[in-house]
């Protein structure tokens, strides 16, 4: 198949797998046009792309994962032990920036909290969310008026 149904059939765009091609995860034959020609097992390489991709794993790693990832069935093969140490160095990371974004989503929420009790309290006549007026970009100030 060609890279447009190939893209089609994926949900992948052209541009992507192109990408995919020139960091070594995709390797389609060429046709003597310069076409590309993927085959059948693209469709579950492309899956297991995205998958890995969506774990938070980078290209680089990517490529050494997906020799390891025969099918849909097998998560790695057991010739590939190699790569547990450095998947879960992975997992640790991710879990590490898990824990930075949850404590400044606490901190956010603090601060949103404070907010809403200092507006609540500023008075019945008060506009909390009332800006000063600026000038758009159409509208020059005149200091004198």
């Amino acid at each position: 198949m060609r890279i447009g149904e190939l893209a089609q059939r994926t949900g992948v765009s052209p541009r992507a797998l192109r990408y995919y091609e020139s960091q070594g995860l995709l390797r389609p034959r060429r046709r003597a046009s310069g076409y590309r020609e993927y085959d059948a097992s693209a469709l579950l390489t492309v899956r297991h792309i995205r998958l890995l991709l969506s774990a938070g794993l980078g290209t680089t790693a990517i490529a050494e994962i997906l020799p390891c990832v025969p099918d849909d069935r097998t998560v790695l093969a057991p010739t590939c032990p190699e790569l547990l140490d450095g998947l879960a160095e992975e997992r640790a990371r991710i879990s590490a920036q898990i824990e930075r974004l949850t404590a400044a989503r606490g901190i956010l929420d603090a601060l949103i909290a404070t907010g809403a009790d200092v507006g609540a309290g500023a008075g019945a006549g008060a506009d909390v969310g009332a800006r000063p007026a600026t000038a758009t970009a159409g509208e020059q100030r005149n200091p004198t008026s």
